[in-house]
């Protein structure tokens, strides 16, 4: 089959076309074939090496953890699924691969495409939604009144993670960029931030939850509009020692990422708040909670560009360059 691979790690010429084996098929996995992808920032930092220490690839690997495709056929103890379904998914972190035109999925971490979506817009959901998810419902337990600040609101997890936010009932400020004011208003904000004309920190105050998507500095002053007990939970900050155990990792690993986040931890605690990092989980199941909320309109994705798949070194350069105006830059396949 075709797919795009990592041969290398690092800079973006390490990502190759080629022909690779079809998948195999266990038991328990359907293979589908992928109508559609899309971009993540995961995959740069996949390919540039940057998350080794937590998904050690062995080169070469196919790159891409989003899709939307047709099951082809259906392990023998597939109960889920039948050939001819129309699915869409993240893969688990060790079965990645959506750049290709075939990839072998667990049935659990795979859900019916909403049918009010294309396949394009169902591949733009399933990584961004199920964070939005899990840091949302399943991390913060988000209640009705609730104060909630998604940074980068514009952007493919911000545009999904407003839309959830205000689901659950909570009141919802974000921070943009001036031409995605209007946009971000559109998906539901209540306060939008102007990063280019106001520092966040200092118009934004007793919130009780930062998802945070940029880390760095941001991450830092985010600390500052949080009431006492609030909580910042981010996807972009260093590894906590919490997530380490989740991985299963050894103590090594265990103790460096505690050194990591020291810092984050311990001005958190100063201010009588909590710090957390999420790397969010594959699942189905989610997927499928997810979708009566995007049938319904009330989720929606937003894409920028569409590439075509010959195309999607060139779409990789396009959304790691920061030309998307808003939301995911997706693959076609065909």
């Amino acid at each position: 089959m075709r797919a795009f691979t990592v041969e290398r790690y690092g800079d973006k010429a390490g990502v190759r076309a080629g022909e690779v084996p079809d998948p195999e098929v266990g038991a328990a996995d359907v293979l589908v074939r992928i109508q559609a992808a899309s971009i993540n920032p995961l995959d740069r930092m996949i390919r540039a090496g940057e998350m080794k220490t937590i998904l050690p690839y062995k080169v070469p690997f196919v790159l891409g953890n989003d899709l939307a495709g047709i099951v082809v056929e259906v392990g023998a103890a597939v109960t889920r699924f039948a050939v001819g379904d129309e699915v869409f998914a993240r893969p688990d972190k060790d079965r990645i691969g959506t750049f290709a035109e075939l990839i072998a999925v667990h049935q659990d971490d795979v859900a019916l495409k909403p049918t009010t979506l294309t396949m394009e817009e169902a591949a733009s959901l399933p990584l961004v939604a199920l964070t939005s998810w899990q840091v949302l419902v399943e991390r913060a337990h988000i209640q009705p009144g609730q104060k909630v600040l998604v940074h980068a609101g514009s952007g493919g997890l911000g545009t999904i993670a407003i839309q959830l936010a205000k689901q659950l009932g909570a009141h919802v400020a974000t921070t943009t960029s001036t031409a995605n004011v209007d946009l971000v208003k559109r998906l539901g904000a209540d306060a939008v931030v102007d990063y280019k004309k106001q520092a966040f920190e200092t118009v934004l105050h007793d919130y009780d939850v930062v998802l945070d998507s940029l880390g760095g500095e941001t991450l830092l002053k985010s600390l500052d509009v949080l009431k006492p007990g609030g909580q910042v939970i981010s996807v972009a900050g260093p590894p906590d020692a919490a997530f380490a155990r989740e991985l299963g990792a050894n103590p090594v690993i265990r103790l460096a990422m505690s050194a990591l986040s020291f810092r984050i931890r311990r001005a958190a605690r100063r201010r009588g708040v909590t710090y957390s990092f999420l790397f969010m989980k594959a699942s189905g199941d989610q997927l499928r909670e997810l979708t009566p909320l995007i049938e319904a309109g009330r989720i929606r994705s937003v894409v920028d560009t569409v590439f075509p798949f010959e195309s999607t070194r060139e779409a990789l350069e396009y959304a790691e360059a920061g030309r998307a105006r808003a939301g995911k830059v997706v693959v076609r396949m065909r």
